[in-house]
């Protein structure tokens, strides 16, 4: 296994860095265009997701969606369930509510902001059904271990965020990585590990496999699934 997980993570640290990618015209023209339609302000106070989709559904987030490829996949094949997606990088949003407007969603909505702020000021207790985690940076130097968003303080965050019987579904192609998560999350009183022979699941049908995950693929990676259930 790794080397032990901290217990907590200072508030301060980042799990990510703002890059300047660039933005393609179509980006910014999805930006200006479809912010109002699926873009949801942040605020310091639990926002209504009720109010948000119009309508009371099972609730999906997924952190750090990247262009939105498999948000958005998951909102059109699910349309019986809400998906909120985190994202902080500009151009990935841009990209994501291209896409949603394209296939005309009404299920999938947006905040561009921090996850972990965002979880903290503006999702209620016990309001999830489901969290996404997947391919997050994995910071494989030693020093910048205590970057890792999987950490002890987050998984509380999560846990209290999540209804009783609630999933937590993470995958990573950095298998250090993958174990440091079981090192948290394996202990942790509020989940249970489905995977209980192995620790570790096979891909879910429902999950495509995403641009950055054929790319690990060809690299060699080696991609490991984790699914949680909460108590």
């Amino acid at each position: 296994m790794t080397d032990a997980p901290p217990t907590d993570q200072h508030p301060s640290i980042r799990s990510f860095v703002l890059r300047t990618g660039r933005m393609t015209d179509a980006q910014a023209r999805a930006l200006e265009e479809f912010w109002p339609r699926y873009g949801v302000e942040a605020a310091d106070a639990p926002i209504d997701l009720d109010a948000v989709f119009g309508r009371n559904a099972p609730r999906t987030i997924e952190i750090g969606f990247g262009d939105g490829e498999l948000l958005v996949a998951l909102a059109a094949t699910n349309p019986q369930r809400d998906y909120l997606g985190f994202e902080v990088h500009t151009p990935g949003v841009g990209h994501c509510l291209l896409r949603a407007a394209e296939l005309n969603l009404t299920n999938l909505r947006v905040l561009r902001a921090d996850a972990v702020d965002m979880l903290n000021r503006c999702i209620g207790s016990n309001t999830l059904d489901e969290v996404l985690i997947y391919f997050a940076d994995p910071w494989p130097k030693k020093r910048h271990h205590k970057r890792r968003i999987v950490q002890t303080a987050f998984a509380n965050l999560v846990a209290s965020r999540l209804r009783s019987g609630g999933t937590l579904r993470l995958a990573t192609d950095w298998v250090p990585y993958a174990e440091w998560m079981r090192e948290v999350l394996d202990p942790h009183p509020d989940f249970i590990n489905a995977a209980v022979a192995t620790g570790y699941v096979p891909r879910p049908a429902e999950r495509p496999v995403t641009k950055f995950e054929r790319r690990g693929n060809r690299l060699g990676h080696e991609v490991r699934d984790l699914h949680y259930v909460r108590r």
